[in-house]
């Protein structure tokens, strides 16, 4: 059946399944990441953003579309994770705009609303890059800007539409080089053509099978609550788990299973089977111990860590929590007080790592928003920080590339303060800026004092490689450990600590004098020992500091000045 207008009742089954479809297909979007290492999510950035706009108009009873892609775009903008969730997030907050005075659409009113989505996006990114999902949205949208008329069908609209968007997509590699290296296309303009095909099946009669998008599972079956054992805070770490067949066999899966291996890690802990679906809720130190263990069974469909004891130790006061609940829970939640007496300066820092974290503060940071690499925080998250600061101007450091534009959303959409937001995009950035912060001067000179702090700091990274790939002569093999050098992979190895000295040796060059190693959470003592030998021996002029920083992910994070 051929549609001719769109109205806010369809646009939110469009959406639904749009999103449903990226749900189901994220990881796929996650593997297309330029580089072979462990942290690719994209895929799941978009998703979660996506989800945040559908937990808006789940209840939307309205026909008209204006009001419908408001309330997504709001969903959206707080939900909004890492680059590709922000320039998402403003694709569709364009297209609301675009929407203004219509209760529906024909194909050449979406063809305008859509191409004010791109607008908005290109406005949002302070140097856009072609080859990306900018460049897919807009080459799509210039085309059916071109052919759409009023006699054009929405059917019709979206085909033209996800063509010319393919055809695009196909060219990224040609506009971006480190794409065709990769041999991949652009994961972001991926993302947004698996959402677009959502809400084509949807106009066909293809509707996806969906679960509940919110985290809420209402149910009746077994219930267990361990309670009453010391734990100093830690981390309340929740998700939901969707059983894979592959992994365990929904019908026969036992919670117990999963209740067994995870209940030593923590305390609090809630488990709740419905058919495929296992809800899990611990207050635990390890997090990531408890993530790996859940994705033994299943993907995760939405997933929240907060760090209770960063939340703790800000916190002058509390509201009265009834004894037996979970002081994180939705219905009690803790409400933090702003400090009484407001003071110029309040600094906002991004980590993951019970180590970090506690350098961070101890560095003076006044809150620190839990995540990094595979984690990135919302915009809601930093906004949700900020309330717990009383403070003229806050001071925020991303510490990832990544989440830069979350923040900086944050920033504009901020009012009880001042946000200034100090680019910085990695840990290694970060810790140095703030070793050197002076809060007696004004904020426009802090934040210029920290972008020439930053211009000489050399970033080093250690991973390992999820696949075989190749940069710039660096032949890496699949479980290789990878050295990254300021964003760039510079070798390989099948030891790590090769991989560590060779990155030790690219990046002391010049006038460096110190160098910062903080270990991850696989480190080992031996392994450490040894780099410090190796850099006396070597470098000894060098200044050394080591941090336990707990990071999954990256073994060790270098910061070379």
């Amino acid at each position: 059946m051929h549609i001719m207008k769109l109205d806010g009742s369809l646009f939110k089954t469009l959406i639904i399944n749009g999103a449903e479809n990226l749900r189901q297909n994220y990881q796929t979007i996650d593997a297309l990441n330029v580089f072979p290492v462990p942290d690719g999510d994209t895929g799941t950035n978009m998703k979660m953003t996506i989800d945040g706009g559908v937990n808006e108009i789940l209840n939307v009873e309205v026909n008209n579309i204006y009001e419908v892609s408001k309330k997504l775009s709001r969903g959206m903008l707080m939900g909004a994770r890492g680059n590709s969730g922000v320039i998402l997030s403003q694709l569709f907050r364009g297209i609301h705009k675009g929407f203004e005075g219509f209760i529906s659409v024909n194909a050449i009113n979406l063809a305008k609303a859509f191409m004010s989505g791109v607008e908005q996006a290109y406005k949002a990114v302070m140097k856009p890059v072609e080859g990306t999902i900018l460049t897919v949205a807009r080459e799509a949208c210039e085309k059916l800007l071109t052919i759409s008329s009023s006699r054009m069908s929405i059917n019709e609209f979206f085909d033209e539409y996800i063509n010319e968007a393919k055809a695009s997509l196909q060219r990224t590699p040609e506009l971006l080089p480190v794409l065709k290296e990769a041999g991949v296309v652009d994961s972001g303009g991926a993302g947004f053509i698996c959402i677009l095909e959502g809400m084509q099946k949807a106009l066909n009669g293809e509707f996806l099978s969906s679960k509940p998008v919110d985290e809420s599972l209402h149910v009746a079956s077994k219930l267990v609550v361990k309670n009453g054992e010391k734990l100093e805070f830690g981390y309340c770490t929740e998700f939901i788990l969707e059983l894979q067949p592959e992994k365990a066999d929904p019908k026969t899966f036992d919670e117990k299973t999963l209740i067994d291996q995870i209940e030593e890690l923590g305390n609090s802990l809630v488990v709740v089977k419905d058919d495929d679906i296992v809800k899990v809720h611990i207050h635990t130190l390890t997090p990531g111990k408890v993530l790996n263990i859940g994705q033994q069974y299943g993907e995760f469909i939405h997933l929240k860590i907060e760090n209770m004891t960063v939340q703790h130790n800000q916190l002058n006061d509390f509201e009265h929590v009834e004894e037996g609940q979970c002081a994180c829970g939705e219905e009690h939640v803790v409400k933090p007080q702003k400090p009484e007496k407001r003071k110029k300066y309040a600094i906002v820092t991004v980590a993951v790592g019970a180590g970090l974290i506690k350098t961070f503060e101890e560095m003076g940071a006044d809150y620190v928003v839990s995540g990094g690499q595979s984690m990135n925080p919302s915009t809601e998250d930093f906004i949700r920080g900020f309330d717990h600061l009383n403070a003229d101007n806050i001071i925020v450091f991303p510490n990832n590339k990544n989440i830069v534009l979350a923040a900086r959303q944050a920033a504009k959409i901020y009012t009880e303060s001042k946000v200034w937001v100090v680019e910085s995009r990695s840990i290694a950035e970060g810790f140095s800026a703030l070793t050197m912060l002076d809060l007696n001067n004004e904020p426009e000179e802090i934040v210029e004092e920290m972008k020439e702090i930053m211009q000489n700091v050399t970033t080093g990274q250690v991973t390992y490689a999820v696949r075989e790939s190749s940069f710039e002569n660096v032949n890496i093999k699949k479980g290789d450990y990878i050295g990254i050098l300021n964003n760039k992979i510079v070798t390989s190895n099948k030891r790590r600590l090769d991989t560590v000295k060779e990155l030790i040796d690219k990046g002391v060059e010049g006038d460096k004098e110190i160098i910062t190693i903080i270990y991850g959470a696989d480190a080992t003592n031996k392994e450490i020992n040894d780099i410090l030998k190796y850099i006396e021996k070597n470098y000894s002029d060098l200044e050394v500091e080591v941090i336990e920083g707990n990071q999954e992910v990256y073994s060790y994070i270098l910061a070379i000045e």
